[in-house]
């Protein structure tokens, strides 16, 4: 098991017609995620409103800002139990055996065109064996292929745009590696976490997409970006794509500057810490 502590600061400015936002910014309570701690600040005095998706355990917090200064910060500690599993023993699961919650992910979505790519993934990876190998050869292969390079991208970026300019940052990677997992018929789907253990030379602490991909009848994570550890993602949201997972959307005038996020390991309430590392195993922090 191992404790993170971690902390979210957004600012933005409303303009003068008010703005109505939905953030995903607060750790998700699952079987695997324990919410050990938290508190949520939001400067203005007003009533937000709370959903939890029962399927994906996202929890949306939606708001209507009046015009002026605005600042929403989050803080808390969780406790993830990781699933471990041996890469070879992981097999790939038949379509009509999928269960009906994991059948969206075999889909073409905003960001995660599967469809066009078709034709390419088959080349690539079709006549590979059939399991989490299959996987890790896709993750590699964007890994090698596109750079990470910091503001390469914009909203309207999509996985085709990613595999045409060969850069990108972290969702970028994810849509890519998604829309070609779904391409050869793997279930793939699109998760927003935070960074623990990036390297200092990517910038501060920021949030963080990673790819998470149904084999062996359990969600394995990967990072096709190669710029965290997968063992320190905190769960926030869990989508198709980013339309479904980003931090925050806001329907009206706004302006906002850079995200201040901070995490740490924490020891446990025994003393222990653990801190995340790289492992060799094949890593799950979904239920089964």
């Amino acid at each position: 098991m191992v404790r993170l502590k971690f902390s979210i600061e957004l600012n933005y400015l409303v303009a003068d017609a008010g703005c109505d936002f939905i953030f995903n910014i607060q750790a998700a309570r699952t079987a695997q995620q324990r919410v050990v701690a938290e508190t949520l600040g939001i400067s203005q005095i007003l009533q937000p409103e709370s959903y939890t998706d029962a399927v994906t355990h996202t929890r949306f917090l939606m708001l209507k800002a009046a015009p002026g200064p605005l600042t929403v910060s989050y803080d808390a500690t969780v406790d993830i139990e990781h699933h471990l599993s041996q890469p070879d023993q992981l097999m790939e699961t038949g379509v009509l055996q999928l269960p009906g919650n994991v059948l969206p992910y075999l889909y073409p979505s905003r960001y995660c065109q599967s469809d066009r790519l078709h034709r390419l993934a088959v080349k690539e990876f079709g006549h590979m064996r059939q399991g989490y190998s299959r996987v890790q050869a896709i993750r590699d292969w964007v890994n090698q292929r596109v750079t990470f390079t910091s503001n390469s991208s914009t909203g309207n970026t999509t996985a085709i745009d990613t595999l045409i300019d060969e850069a990108g940052v972290c969702r970028d990677f994810a849509h890519l590696m998604i829309a070609l997992c779904r391409a050869v018929n793997i279930p793939a789907r699109f998760v927003s976490g935070i960074d623990y253990g990036a390297d200092p030379a990517l910038g501060p602490t920021d949030f963080h997409a990673y790819v998470e991909v149904y084999v062996g009848h359990r969600w394995y994570m990967f990072d096709p970006s190669g710029t965290a550890i997968p063992m320190g993602f905190v769960r926030l949201a869990t989508g198709r794509d980013a339309a479904d997972s980003a931090f925050a959307t806001m329907f009206g005038g706004v302006s906002s500057s850079a995200p201040v996020i901070a995490i740490e390991a924490l020891p446990d309430d025994n003393g222990n810490l653990v801190t995340p590392q790289h492992l060799a195993e094949a890593l799950s922090s979904a239920s089964a």
